[in-house]
């Protein structure tokens, strides 16, 4: 049967440890009191305190003022009360449903965890040690991700679905992807800039890579060009260095490039080897995935970004639904 508490009882209702002395006296001292009333649950001090300590001791050690740092440890107090909360309205949720799990499933878990960080039982025993968690705290933990789990595939997993329209749009809409990669094949002309030159010289060498790239503009072979005025090892050879991923050149040879047909070349660019012009001699695409070697990929993708979507909608309502007080 559910207890229909007041807040006005809940404010005044504090949890108290009693000293004893060796006298007849008893002095008493408040420990502990609720923070949260989540339906017909409390949330304890106790409980935000012991959820958030982790993460104010990081906080601590990091050496801010001390505004500062209250200002952090306040937020994680926030985050870690409305984490809590989501907890109970969850758990409530699943008791609501009557969703279950046995001891099987926990133990099956357990090994799974163990495999998958290549833990003995030693191991797990001496990890939990250092966490000062008991066995059997840690089962109870365990059990409540898995009943958690369960909710979430209940309430808002078995409800999605992905469609094969949405499957193809997101396939269709990230070429870069799934489309194969993009391959330039390149000359260049390399105007090397002496160390120590001043800026007149400095000019006068832009203004020669000028004269070329207006001859270029006008016709005149790029290869002939790279061999005649290029400072390049691939002078001899036109100019030509190769083909190249467009995602291992700079970002500033990949903005120059950009958009270029073949035949077509860049503007001057100043970079860390002297002024240079590419010229794109063709354009590559390697071969891209299909849809049908890519499908269960993007399927899994979207059921993801679904599933989190849907699941703080899910939370959203529930909480709106609910009677949730906290208690500063």
């Amino acid at each position: 049967m559910k207890r229909n508490l007041s807040l006005g009882i809940l404010i005044g209702m504090w949890v108290l440890v009693f000293a004893t002395s060796a006298t007849a006296s008893a002095a008493s001292e408040v420990l502990d009191r609720i923070v949260a009333v989540v339906n017909e649950d409390i949330i304890l001090l106790s409980e935000l305190r012991e959820r958030m300590e982790p993460y104010a001791q990081r906080i601590r050690q990091q050496g801010f003022d001390l505004d500062k740092e209250r200002q952090m440890i306040f937020k994680v107090r926030e985050e870690m009360l409305n984490r809590l909360v989501d907890e109970k309205l969850t758990d409530q949720e699943i008791k609501r449903n009557d969703i279950q799990v046995d001891d099987a499933e926990i133990d099956s878990t357990i090994e799974r965890i163990k495999a998958a960080n290549t833990f003995t039982d030693e191991d797990l025993r001496r990890f939990l040690e250092q966490d000062q968690m008991t066995m059997e705290q840690y089962r109870e933990k365990i059990r409540e991700q898995v009943l958690r789990t369960r909710l979430v595939n209940y309430q808002v997993k078995s409800k999605i679905v992905i469609t094969e329209e949405e499957i193809r749009a997101y396939y269709d809409s990230h070429p870069e992807v799934y489309g194969g990669k993009l391959r330039y094949h390149l000359r260049n002309i390399l105007m090397r800039v002496p160390d120590f030159s001043t800026d007149a010289e400095k000019q006068a060498l832009r203004e020669q890579m000028q004269q070329i790239q207006s001859q270029i503009e006008a016709g005149k072979s790029f290869a002939d060009l790279a061999r005649t005025y290029s400072q390049s090892p691939a002078a001899a050879d036109g100019g030509d260095i190769g083909e190249f991923a467009k995602e291992t050149l700079s970002p500033q040879i990949q903005a120059a490039l950009d958009g270029l047909a073949p035949g077509k070349a860049t503007a001057i660019l100043d970079t860390d080897q002297g002024f240079q012009l590419f010229y794109v001699e063709a354009v590559n695409r390697t071969e891209g995935k299909s849809l049908e070697n890519v499908r269960e990929e993007i399927h899994q993708k979207l059921y993801a970004e679904v599933v989190d979507k849907k699941f703080l909608t899910w939370l959203e309502d529930l909480r709106s639904r609910s009677s949730i007080k906290i208690i500063n």
